[in-house]
Protein backbone atom coordinates (compact mmCIF):
# COMPACT_ATOMS: atom_id res chain seq x y z
CA UNK A 1 0.00 0.00 0.00
CA UNK A 2 3.17 2.08 0.55
CA UNK A 3 4.84 1.57 -2.31
CA UNK A 4 1.38 2.67 -4.11
CA UNK A 5 1.04 5.85 -2.50
CA UNK A 6 4.47 6.88 -2.92
CA UNK A 7 3.73 5.95 -6.78
CA UNK A 8 0.73 8.19 -6.84
CA UNK A 9 2.56 10.89 -5.43
CA UNK A 10 5.41 10.56 -7.91
CA UNK A 11 3.01 10.76 -10.74
CA UNK A 12 1.01 13.16 -9.99
CA UNK A 13 4.15 15.94 -8.80
CA UNK A 14 5.56 14.14 -12.33
CA UNK A 15 2.09 16.31 -13.89
CA UNK A 16 2.48 19.12 -11.95
CA UNK A 17 5.57 19.28 -13.00
CA UNK A 18 5.23 18.84 -16.13
CA UNK A 19 2.24 21.47 -16.58
CA UNK A 20 2.98 24.35 -14.45
CA UNK A 21 6.64 23.81 -13.40
CA UNK A 22 9.49 23.62 -10.82
CA UNK A 23 8.57 26.90 -9.16
CA UNK A 24 4.38 26.91 -9.22
CA UNK A 25 4.53 23.27 -8.36
CA UNK A 26 3.03 23.06 -4.89
CA UNK A 27 2.86 19.96 -2.55
CA UNK A 28 -0.84 21.45 -2.04
CA UNK A 29 -1.41 20.91 -5.80
CA UNK A 30 0.32 17.28 -5.26
CA UNK A 31 -1.55 15.99 -3.00
CA UNK A 32 -4.33 17.14 -4.54
CA UNK A 33 -3.41 15.34 -7.93
CA UNK A 34 -2.51 12.19 -6.08
CA UNK A 35 -5.46 12.58 -3.73
CA UNK A 36 -3.93 12.02 -0.70
CA UNK A 37 -3.41 14.30 2.32
CA UNK A 38 -0.21 16.76 2.39
CA UNK A 39 1.68 14.69 5.38
CA UNK A 40 1.50 11.56 3.59
CA UNK A 41 3.83 13.26 1.16
CA UNK A 42 6.04 13.54 3.72
CA UNK A 43 6.08 10.30 4.99
CA UNK A 44 7.78 9.43 1.23
CA UNK A 45 10.15 13.14 0.48
CA UNK A 46 11.25 15.69 3.45
CA UNK A 47 10.31 18.35 0.98
CA UNK A 48 9.16 19.35 -2.56
CA UNK A 49 13.02 19.50 -3.72
CA UNK A 50 13.44 15.56 -2.79
CA UNK A 51 10.89 14.57 -4.69
CA UNK A 52 11.59 16.76 -8.07
CA UNK A 53 15.22 14.94 -7.38
CA UNK A 54 13.29 11.68 -7.08
CA UNK A 55 11.74 12.59 -10.80
CA UNK A 56 14.72 13.47 -12.32
CA UNK A 57 16.74 10.35 -11.22
CA UNK A 58 13.64 8.77 -13.00
CA UNK A 59 13.89 10.89 -16.11
CA UNK A 60 17.64 10.27 -16.66
CA UNK A 61 17.32 6.57 -16.41
CA UNK A 62 14.46 6.40 -18.39
CA UNK A 63 17.00 8.54 -21.07
CA UNK A 64 19.66 5.81 -20.73
CA UNK A 65 17.67 3.16 -20.87
CA UNK A 66 16.10 5.15 -24.51
CA UNK A 67 19.36 5.49 -25.73
CA UNK A 68 20.91 2.05 -25.61
CA UNK A 69 17.64 0.92 -27.03
CA UNK A 70 19.49 2.49 -30.06
CA UNK A 71 22.68 0.82 -29.98
CA UNK A 72 23.59 -2.14 -32.28
CA UNK A 73 26.82 -3.25 -31.72
CA UNK A 74 27.64 -4.09 -35.01
CA UNK A 75 27.49 -0.60 -36.22
CA UNK A 76 30.41 1.39 -36.67
CA UNK A 77 31.32 3.93 -33.50
CA UNK A 78 30.02 7.31 -35.40
CA UNK A 79 26.59 5.66 -36.51
CA UNK A 80 25.83 4.31 -33.12
CA UNK A 81 26.86 7.56 -31.44
CA UNK A 82 24.88 9.58 -34.09
CA UNK A 83 21.47 7.08 -32.97
CA UNK A 84 21.79 7.71 -29.25
CA UNK A 85 22.66 11.49 -29.22
CA UNK A 86 19.52 12.22 -31.68
CA UNK A 87 17.25 9.56 -29.36
CA UNK A 88 18.33 11.28 -26.52
CA UNK A 89 17.97 14.97 -27.60
CA UNK A 90 14.88 13.81 -29.51
CA UNK A 91 13.96 12.42 -25.86
CA UNK A 92 14.51 15.94 -24.38
CA UNK A 93 12.49 17.47 -27.14
CA UNK A 94 9.35 15.77 -26.67
CA UNK A 95 9.20 14.75 -23.00
CA UNK A 96 5.88 17.05 -21.43
CA UNK A 97 8.83 17.86 -18.40
CA UNK A 98 11.58 18.53 -20.11
CA UNK A 99 10.45 20.90 -22.46
CA UNK A 100 8.17 22.58 -19.19
CA UNK A 101 11.67 22.58 -17.36
CA UNK A 102 13.25 24.32 -20.83
CA UNK A 103 10.67 26.65 -20.87
CA UNK A 104 11.22 27.30 -16.69
CA UNK A 105 14.97 27.40 -17.81
CA UNK A 106 15.18 30.21 -20.26
CA UNK A 107 11.90 32.45 -18.78
CA UNK A 108 12.52 32.35 -15.38
CA UNK A 109 15.99 30.78 -14.21
CA UNK A 110 14.93 29.07 -10.89
CA UNK A 111 18.11 27.75 -9.33
CA UNK A 112 17.24 24.31 -8.98
CA UNK A 113 15.69 24.09 -12.58
CA UNK A 114 18.98 25.20 -13.73
CA UNK A 115 20.89 23.12 -11.76
CA UNK A 116 18.64 20.09 -13.07
CA UNK A 117 19.46 21.39 -16.64
CA UNK A 118 23.28 20.87 -15.74
CA UNK A 119 23.11 17.87 -14.36
CA UNK A 120 20.64 16.28 -17.59
CA UNK A 121 23.89 17.64 -19.26
CA UNK A 122 26.52 16.09 -17.25
CA UNK A 123 24.59 12.64 -17.43
CA UNK A 124 24.50 13.01 -21.21
CA UNK A 125 27.92 13.86 -21.49
CA UNK A 126 29.04 11.44 -19.26
CA UNK A 127 27.27 8.39 -20.88
CA UNK A 128 28.07 9.65 -24.29
CA UNK A 129 31.79 9.91 -23.10
CA UNK A 130 31.51 6.08 -22.12
CA UNK A 131 30.35 5.75 -25.73
CA UNK A 132 33.63 7.40 -27.31
CA UNK A 133 36.04 5.90 -24.51
CA UNK A 134 35.03 2.24 -25.94
CA UNK A 135 35.29 3.66 -29.46
CA UNK A 136 38.59 4.87 -28.39
CA UNK A 137 39.94 1.47 -27.10
CA UNK A 138 38.58 -0.55 -29.42
CA UNK A 139 40.67 1.65 -31.79
CA UNK A 140 37.51 2.92 -33.91
CA UNK A 141 38.51 6.46 -33.61
CA UNK A 142 41.57 8.69 -32.55
CA UNK A 143 42.89 9.01 -29.42
CA UNK A 144 41.20 12.36 -27.67
CA UNK A 145 39.83 13.45 -24.77
CA UNK A 146 36.43 11.78 -24.46
CA UNK A 147 34.80 14.33 -22.68
CA UNK A 148 35.48 17.16 -24.22
CA UNK A 149 34.82 15.28 -27.38
CA UNK A 150 31.28 13.62 -25.68
CA UNK A 151 31.08 18.01 -25.31
CA UNK A 152 30.95 19.20 -28.54
CA UNK A 153 29.32 16.22 -29.99
CA UNK A 154 26.56 17.07 -27.66
CA UNK A 155 26.57 21.12 -28.56
CA UNK A 156 26.85 20.27 -32.48
CA UNK A 157 23.90 18.43 -31.84
CA UNK A 158 21.99 20.74 -29.64
CA UNK A 159 22.78 23.42 -32.47
CA UNK A 160 21.29 21.53 -35.34
CA UNK A 161 18.07 20.37 -33.42
CA UNK A 162 17.42 23.76 -31.09
CA UNK A 163 19.02 26.49 -32.11
CA UNK A 164 19.32 26.07 -36.29
CA UNK A 165 14.74 25.72 -35.93
CA UNK A 166 14.83 29.27 -34.39
CA UNK A 167 15.65 31.23 -38.02
CA UNK A 168 15.59 28.01 -40.25
CA UNK A 169 13.47 25.20 -41.55
CA UNK A 170 14.10 22.50 -39.38
CA UNK A 171 16.58 19.74 -40.46
CA UNK A 172 15.74 15.89 -41.24
CA UNK A 173 17.18 13.24 -39.14
CA UNK A 174 19.37 12.32 -42.18
CA UNK A 175 20.34 15.65 -42.74
CA UNK A 176 21.60 16.05 -39.13
CA UNK A 177 23.69 12.56 -39.39
CA UNK A 178 25.14 14.43 -42.77
CA UNK A 179 26.40 17.54 -40.80
CA UNK A 180 27.98 15.46 -37.62
CA UNK A 181 29.56 13.05 -40.30
CA UNK A 182 31.00 16.05 -42.03
CA UNK A 183 31.59 18.00 -39.24
CA UNK A 184 33.20 15.76 -36.58
CA UNK A 185 34.11 12.42 -38.23
CA UNK A 186 35.55 13.67 -41.77
CA UNK A 187 36.05 17.11 -41.57
CA UNK A 188 36.18 20.10 -44.12
CA UNK A 189 39.57 20.01 -45.43
CA UNK A 190 40.25 18.36 -48.93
Amino acid sequence: MAIDRKQLIIHAATKSFSFFGYKATTMDQVAKLANVGKGTIYTFFKNKEELFDEIIMSLIKEMKNAAEATIDENLPFYENANHVLYKLLEFRKEHQLTIKLFQEEREIGTREVLEVMQRLEFEIISYIKGIIQKAIDKDEIKPCNPEITAFIMLKLYVSLIFDWEQSHKPLGKDEIFQMFELYLLKGLSK
